[in-house]
């Protein structure tokens, strides 16, 4: 029960807790810093189970159920808390004056404690129980828990996903909505240009479009693949590599700007590799 997978497996989970934790505390870049360390939890715990040879249905359903809270629940309470501040007349933009050249640190910006969070859904403080006063904007992140339990029972029952996936990872997903908070820590600490960027993406109306169409990437029929390698030649890996020595020249140009970057350019190359596949398939038949 307590091997090493399952106790990298339990890391996973506890790192979710975490960051809901500090979600809610208004804290929403160390938010991300802890769903950053459940992905890697996440993935060392199957690599440990190979390596080892310690497969077994519990650590499955332990994998699934830590997923759930770090993969599921954790983005969508921290992307609540993003519309909750972009939403509220107190958000994290009052006072910002980026014009003014000011340097914002993370102490320095809005962080609400329980209270204030709890305010920030609310349109009136005495009047919490009065729905019609209720900012329902910020619930749309639902959307990311309710389609990600979905897709993991999906994932449990699938054989089709032994070798790759079909639907957007609940990893993925989660990754690509991290970006939203560290840009907002970086508010004052990029360029000019970088700043009506950030506002336009933190906008509930691009943001909430954004969650609709990836909550739904989780449980559609599309196929994607996976980082699996039966060994390490380019042939039948072409894509894995292309992938791979993308990211790595991402990540150091554009910074936080490559997290999403790179989860839109693994839908697409995915989409471009079962076109070629399906173009192969229709060539040979014919």
């Amino acid at each position: 029960m307590f091997n090493i997978p399952n106790l990298f497996t339990a890391g996973n989970m506890l790192c979710g807790i975490m960051a809901i934790f500090f979600s809610f505390s208004g804290r929403i870049e160390w938010a991300a810093f802890f769903i950053f360390g459940g992905a890697i939890l996440d993935f060392f715990d199957g690599f440990l189970a190979r390596i080892l040879k310690q497969q077994g249905e519990m650590g499955k359903q332990l994998d699934s159920l830590a997923d759930m809270i770090t993969f599921g629940l954790a983005p969508g309470i921290m992307m609540m808390v993003v519309l909750a501040y972009a939403t509220t007349s107190s958000s994290l933009w009052d006072g910002i004056l980026p014009d003014k050249g000011i340097v914002l640190m993370a102490d320095t910006l809005v962080h609400p404690v329980h209270e204030d969070v709890t305010a920030a859904f609310y349109n009136w403080k005495s009047d919490l129980l009065d729905f019609e006063k209720v900012n329902w904007i910020p619930f749309a992140a639902l959307l990311i828990p309710f389609f990600s339990m979905f897709r993991l029972a999906k994932f449990n029952i699938d054989t089709r996903q032994s070798e790759s996936f079909i639907g957007l990872p609940t990893p993925a997903n989660t990754i690509f909505f991290t970006a939203f908070p560290l840009l907002i820590m970086q508010f004052g600490n990029v360029p000019g240009w970088q700043h009506d960027l950030i506002i336009q993406c933190i906008q509930p109306m691009v943001l909430i479009p954004i969650i609709v169409v990836m909550s739904l990437l989780l449980v559609v029929e599309l196929p994607l693949f996976a980082l699996k390698f039966k060994s390490f030649a380019w042939r039948g890996n072409e894509i894995r590599y292309i992938f791979l020595i993308s990211c790595g020249i991402l990540i150091p140009l554009l910074l936080i700007w490559s997290v999403p970057i790179i989860v839109l350019l693994y839908l697409l190359l995915s989409f471009i590799q079962n076109t070629i596949r399906k173009k192969q398939t229709h060539e040979i038949q014919s």
